[in-house]
């Protein structure tokens, strides 16, 4: 079945682009190629087959309602964001329309957010979506576009994972990516959950009671819940692999494994948080944050996980206030690969073996999901220029998140959106302000590397 069409004229075809995958990358790339003019075939594998992370049928799925994260201009990610913004960018734009409270994050109604991306790809008369599985980069229908973006994530089938290693030579690198369990929110004890944001709205509330669900615990009740999670059954992985963690995104009992008070220090701190039925700060809180607009669901922050599902229901149970949680979705642990991006990719994001092929999101070494979005809309901009683009400066975050593809590295890493990418400051200052000063110097280069780019290219629409 496809969506949209493909325009002839009297000599045939148009020319299109082919992008490979309908995640946040292939979708931003697609939209913005046919905003720009180009026609695009989109394929997409849904809903014939899924990776083990997706359950809709819909293009653009995130696994949790705060994937995009923050969205302050003092952090990397919330930089990137306001930047893909002045680019055009669909994605956040329909981010923006589908947002819930989530203190300073941009958190998202994941079901409206993705069923939005999806009608629109329907509806865009130079898309045709094709729902079916490729199999190769040798495919007969890639071979006919004028380029090849494979935008198919980091659960990229087996296909195009032999295809990309055959191409390159090399054998790819690889870390486990774990999500969170997401459970109903009248299914928690509000008589022990309370509503706040960390440190009130001081913190970024929204909601002016709270953005935040939180589960309070003593030290003795955290002491019970600590010991049962280091102790639960996890999955096992095959034998022939190694795990291999993403820092920004471990398990909450590999993080635990560090030590019994790693987790009050990290995603479980209490710091910032009084439990009004005692008046004190409670030893540790687990936070539940809104799935949906209408609050019916709740994902346990910080507690992504590879423990089985019955356990997992009898851990996150022993958590005050969780006793008698019903689950909507279980945590799960999957599989991300990834290119060695600065030894196979050029600096426009194109194979070095095969040129006309291009990569996209997360599969080129970026990390999550706005990172992904930002490539695939750089990719479709770069595509769609009259004249060749120049890379943002890497004082930016897309410029600086671009050259961390470049950068030689003995062990390469994909990353999300920080300042340590950036460039160093020219002045001294103290640690609290260093985040203003590279977030006002981010702000001025793109501005100034905007305006040059819209200038040159006027086949472009760079708002």
């Amino acid at each position: 079945m496809c969506c949209g069409v493909v325009r002839e004229d009297p000599e045939g075809k148009q020319p299109f682009v082919a992008v490979v995958g309908g995640g946040l990358a292939g979708c931003e790339c697609a939209l913005t190629l046919a905003c720009a003019g180009c026609h695009v075939m989109l394929f997409e594998q849904k809903p014939g087959a899924r990776s083990p992370a997706h359950t809709s049928d819909c293009l653009a799925e995130l696994v949790c309602s705060n994937s995009l994260r923050s969205n302050e201009l003092t952090s990397g990610v919330g930089l990137l964001k306001a930047e893909m913004r002045e680019l055009g960018s669909q994605c956040m734009a329909v981010a923006d329309a589908c947002a819930v409270p989530a203190g300073k994050a941009l958190a998202v109604d994941r079901e409206l957010f993705s069923v939005t991306i999806t009608a629109k790809i329907a509806a865009h008369p130079r898309i045709a979506r094709i729902e079916r599985c490729v199999a190769s980069l040798d495919d007969p229908v890639l071979t006919e576009a004028r380029a090849v973006v494979v935008a198919a994530g980091p659960l990229a089938s087996e296909g195009i994972a032999a295809s990309l290693a055959e191409i390159t030579g090399s054998e790819h690198c690889y870390f486990y990516d774990a999500v969170a369990p997401i459970v109903w929110t009248h299914s928690l004890d509000m008589g022990v959950v309370f509503r706040a944001s960390r440190y009130g709205v001081e913190n970024g509330e929204t909601s002016g009671q709270g953005d935040y669900l939180n589960c309070p615990m003593t030290r003795e009740e955290y002491e019970i819940f600590y010991h049962a999670l280091i102790a639960a059954r996890k999955t096992k992985s095959h034998s022939f692999e190694t795990i291999k963690h993403f820092e920004g995104c471990m398990p909450v009992e590999a993080l635990a494994e560090r030590g019994p008070r790693t987790l009050t220090f990290g995603p479980l701190k209490p710091v910032g948080f009084i439990d009004p039925r005692t008046g004190l700060r409670p030893w540790a809180v687990l936070q539940l944050r809104a799935e949906t607009a209408d609050s019916a669901t709740c994902n346990l922050v910080g507690c992504q996980t590879r423990l089985v599902q019955s356990e997992q229901a009898r851990v996150f149970r022993l958590v005050p206030g969780m006793s008698k949680a019903e689950f909507v979705r279980y945590g799960s642990m999957h599989r991300n690969t990834y290119v060695n991006a600065p030894v196979v990719l050029q600096a426009d994001l194109s194979l070095r073996a095969r040129p006309r092929v291009f990569l996209a999101g997360q599969i080129a070494g970026v990390e999550g999901y706005v990172e992904s979005a930002a490539c695939g809309l750089w990719l479709g901009l770069l595509l769609a220029a009259r004249r060749g683009l120049t890379l943002p400066p890497p004082e930016s975050a897309l410029g600086a998140l671009l050259t961390h593809l470049q950068r030689p590295a003995k062990q390469f890493q994909p990353s999300n959106a920080h300042f340590g990418l950036m460039p160093e400051l020219d002045e001294k200052a103290r640690k609290k302000d260093r985040r203003f000063l590279y977030a006002a110097r981010a702000r001025k280069a793109f501005a100034a590397w905007l305006a040059a780019a819209a200038h040159s290219n006027s086949a472009i629409i760079l708002r």
